[in-house]
């Protein structure tokens, strides 16, 4: 289970601009990095369902009521990124948002949640209308709602 303590010492992504991306923002405390060009991004730590251990990585966020939304396009790649796959696995995270730390559980969008939400996200990155284009898989969408939202049951 991943949280937001472990952003500082988590694996970065083994993209080299998302990895440099991802340092950046933690050092900079989240002053930079988390808004570019009117897209804001946040850094997502999840379990490696594999090896047990934390790995981070930068996705541009938007949000849906008190939830952050985040798309698993993989730039339109046929399978699924390795973040999905490991929250797939344990949907507990740590997020960071500029210099906001907390602990989210993630959940992919149910298909009435994913049918409002997309267009919402391809307002805010157009790219992604042309990365659904290029695969036959449904590209998920994951709302990551704040542990200090939810509700105990």
């Amino acid at each position: 289970m991943a949280v937001a303590e472990d952003l500082d010492r988590a694996t970065d992504s083994s993209w080299d601009w998302v990895a440099e991306h991802t340092r950046t923002y933690l050092a900079s405390g989240g002053t930079e990095g988390h808004e570019s060009d009117g897209v804001s991004t946040l850094v997502l730590v999840t379990t490696g369902r594999r090896t047990g251990q934390p790995r981070r990585t930068c996705l541009i966020y938007g949000t849906w009521g008190e939830d952050l939304v985040v798309v698993a396009s993989k730039g339109g790649a046929d399978d699924d990124p390795h973040w999905f796959s490991n929250l797939a696995a344990e949907p507990t995270v740590g997020v960071q948002v500029g210099s906001r730390r907390f602990t989210a559980r993630a959940r992919v969008a149910s298909p009435a949640e994913r049918e409002a939400l997309w267009p919402r996200m391809a307002r805010i990155f157009p790219l992604y209308d042309e990365y659904a284009r290029r695969t036959d898989r449904v590209i998920p969408i994951v709302l990551l709602m704040p542990r200090e939202q939810q509700v105990a049951s």
